[in-house]
C-alpha cells in the first residue's frame, strides 16, 4: 500500500492538473470501489472548482469551491493518470502518465483546459467520498490522526510522551496512525535502523533518549523518500507515470540475509514477522 511519500508524490503530480481548475464532469464507471460512492457523487462534483489539493496522512483532499472536500485514498493499487496538452508546456509540471489497463478506469474527471484525470484501480481497495469542508475531525478516516512526521508537532519529546506506558513493540506503535500519521511498514523499518532501535523493543522503553534519536530518523527517511519520488515495489507510480526510486536506498527493507550497511557493524539483516507484517532489521546494531 502506498505510504506517505508515495501519496505526497501523487499529490504533487496532480496539482498542476487539478488545482485551480473547474471540474466539468466526473464519471464513475461503477457504483463502488472499496465502498459505494456517496449519493449524487457525479452531480456534486460537476461544475465546482478544485481550490486546493492537500494531503493528510495517506489521504488526498481536494478542497472544492462548493464547500465540500473530496477525499481520495489509493488503496493497494490505485493510481491517477493525466491526459493534457497544455501541461506539457509548463516547465516543471508533471505531464502525461504511462498507460494502465483501461478496464480498471473507474473514475474520470474532465477539467477545464482540456485536462482529463483518470483513477485506475485493479484491486478496488481505494475509495472516494465527499464531506463538508471544515468537518474533517468528524470523518472516521481522519478523526484522531496523529501529527505529520514533518510537522512541528512531531518531535522527540512528543514521541517520548506518546510511547510512555505502551507495552506493544515500538514497530506496532509507530504504525498506529494515532501516534504519527502516514507511516507504513517500509519507512518504519528504515527509521528504526537509522535510530539503531530494534523493532522488537517495547515502545515504553524507547521513551526518552531513544525517542530523541528516532524522531529525526523518521523525519529524514520521509523527506528523502519524498525527494526520491517514493518507493516502487508493486503497483505504485506517480501521477506522471514515473516510478519512485527510494527502494534503491533501502538499508534494511527487503534485504534479508545481506550484510548490514552500517559502517563497522558486520551484522546481517534479518526478517521477522510482527502482526502479520515483515520487519527487517540488523540484530547486531539495533538494540
Amino acid at each position: 500500500m502506498p505510504e506517505l511519500p508515495e501519496v505526497e508524490t501523487v499529490r504533487r503530480g496532480l496539482v498542476p492538473a487539478m488545482q485551480g481548475r473547474r471540474i466539468l464532469s466526473a464519471t464513475a464507471n461503477r457504483p463502488d470501489l472499496r465502498f459505494p460512492f456517496p449519493p449524487g457523487f457525479e452531480r456534486r462534483l460537476a461544475g465546482t472548482r478544485v481550490e486546493r489539493l492537500d494531503r493528510r496522512a495517506k489521504y488526498l483532499l481536494a478542497r472544492l469551491g462548493s464547500g465540500e472536500t473530496l477525499l481520495m485514498h489509493l488503496g493497494m493499487s490505485g493510481r491517477f493518470t493525466i491526459e493534457a496538452e497544455d501541461l506539457a508546456r509548463q516547465p516543471g509540471d508533471f505531464v502525461h502518465a504511462s498507460g494502465a489497463n483501461p478496464v480498471h478506469d473507474h473514475v474520470v474527471f474532465e477539467l477545464e483546459g482540456a485536462v482529463r484525470v483518470t483513477y485506475n484501480d485493479p484491486r478496488r481497495f481505494g475509495f472516494m467520498t465527499l464531506f463538508a469542508t471544515g468537518e474533517e475531525e468528524a470523518q472516521p478516516f481522519l478523526a484522531g490522526l496523529g501529527p505529520e512526521p514533518d510537522s512541528n508537532a512531531f518531535s522527540g519529546a512528543y514521541l517520548s510522551e506518546r510511547l510512555t506506558g505502551r507495552k506493544t513493540p515500538v514497530k506496532a506503535a509507530l504504525l498506529d496512525q494515532r501516534v504519527v500519521a502516514g507511516l507504513g511498514n517500509i519507512y518504519v523499518c528504515e527509521a528504526l535502523w537509522r535510530a539503531q532501535i530494534s523493532p522488537r523493543r517495547l515502545a515504553n522503553s524507547v521513551a526518552g533518549v531513544r525517542a530523541e534519536r528516532l524522531a529525526p530518523a523518521v523525519r529524514a527517511v520521509i523527506a528523502e523518500a519524498i525527494a526520491a519520488g517514493g518507493s516502487t515495489l508493486r503497483d505504485f507510480a506517480g501521477a506522471d507515470g514515473a516510478l519512485g526510486y527510494f527502494q534503491h536506498r533501502f538499508d534494511v527493507y527487503g534485504r534479508e540475509g545481506e550484510p548490514c550497511r552500517r559502517e563497522g557493524c558486520g551484522g546481517t539483516v534479518q526478517r521477522i514477522v510482527q502482526s502479520a507484517r515483515s520487519s527487517f532489521f540488523c540484530p547486531a546494531c539495533q538494540r
